[in-house]
């Protein structure tokens, strides 16, 4: 069985550590970095501050099978909140050590962060939904059957915006405890819609991605909606998209070129792609090879302070391979990578005032029957 130990870097060495802006600093002042090189905890959740060349060690040893999806850094004070399984973990010490705060009704739920202490829990692709007030979980009625995204509102903490699995947005003005349907679907009925993404700055601003019809954005709320242009010379698929939160009007997203996705392809027309519009048009900014692998479910995670920089994995417990973690700067076309023991890593976050130290939500699958 792996474990984690120290990451090996195998490109360009990592940044020395960002400093905030003055308008992230000014808003999270209470936060600081880590004081600790070892995370007391189960294993579930570590950080880096050299970009994966070293992680912090964990008290703890991940047991199979633990996923961790949900990960995020709330405004209150050195406080973060993760999801394993079906556990809420909580830690207010920056990271440096992780308790248990509750257990959910979902053993896959995502976390968005809400402002203060609050968070909101939810399952893609499912119906499970709550409020996290501290450590004090609110079971939420989903307004549909099926949820593909959730935003909040860093104006109003009451405010909360919910994306269904027809592309069609609701939206809530208490906390998630009742919702209104807003606007019209992103795509045609019938289509089938991987995810919709809010911009944390804006929830009026998300980007969807669907079946065939490749991508939409709007800015109003949903009220429409304009079809994602450059993903393909015809049909696409938009898996997943990430709007840089240092910039909004760049948006990161991983699919497919149908037009490309022929027998003997290589890459199945499998690529990144990059908008500088708010994701009216996309480009190709990298494709699925073998030193820079991308699937469907690609976690992207574009740097809180740098719009040109994108972090996303690689990771599989077959054959002992563990994780891969890439940076690419699309400024410069420059891509780093360092290697871990884990069998993936299924979320990351950025601290508030030192954006170089990313925490690692990360998962232990097992040896393979």
């Amino acid at each position: 069985m792996k474990r984690a130990g120290t990451a090996v870097i195998t490109a360009a060495a990592a940044l020395a550590l960002a400093q905030p802006s003055a308008a992230t600093a000014a808003t999270t002042t209470a936060w600081t970095a880590p004081a600790c090189n070892r995370v007391v905890g189960d294993g579930a959740v570590t950080f880096t501050t050299d970009e994966g060349a070293n992680l912090a060690g964990t008290t703890g040893t991940l047991k199979p099978v633990s996923y961790t999806h949900g990960l995020v850094a709330l405004g209150a004070g050195n406080t973060l909140l993760a999801t394993r399984n079906s556990e809420l973990q909580r830690s207010t010490d920056a990271g440096c050590s992780w308790t248990h705060a509750a257990t959910l009704g979902s053993e896959s739920a995502r976390l968005t962060a809400g402002t203060g202490t609050r968070a909101f829990a939810w399952e893609p692709n499912g119906g499970y939904l709550a409020r996290v007030d501290g450590t004090t979980v609110t079971p939420l009625t989903a307004p549909v059957a099926a949820v593909v995204g959730l935003g909040t509102d860093p104006a109003d903490p009451a405010h909360v915006r919910l994306a269904g699995g027809d592309g069609r947005l609701y939206d809530s003005r208490n906390a998630g405890a009742t919702w209104t349907v807003t606007g019209t679907p992103a795509f045609p009925e019938g289509t089938g819609v991987y995810s919709v993404t809010f911009d944390p700055t804006d929830p009026d601003h998300a980007v969807a991605g669907a079946m065939v019809r490749g991508g939409a954005v709007t800015t109003d709320g949903g009220a429409t909606w304009t079809a994602s242009t450059g993903l393909s010379s015809g049909a696409a698929n938009l898996f997943g998209t990430a709007v840089s939160p240092a910039d909004p009007s760049v948006v990161y997203g991983v699919g497919v070129d149908l037009a490309e996705a022929v027998p003997g392809s290589g890459n199945e027309g499998r690529h990144l792609f990059r908008s500088t519009d708010g994701g009216r048009t996309f480009a190709k900014i990298l494709d699925d090879t073998a030193e820079h692998k991308l699937t469907n479910s690609t976690l992207l995670a574009p740097s809180p302070s740098d719009p040109n920089v994108l972090h996303f994995e690689y990771g599989t417990y077959f054959m002992g391979y563990g994780t891969d973690l890439f940076r690419l700067d699309a400024g410069t076309g420059v891509i780093t990578k360092t290697h871990n023991a884990f069998d993936g890593v299924s979320a990351i976050a950025f601290n508030p005032v030192r954006p170089s130290v990313m925490y690692l939500g990360v998962e232990e699958v097992g040896t393979p029957s």
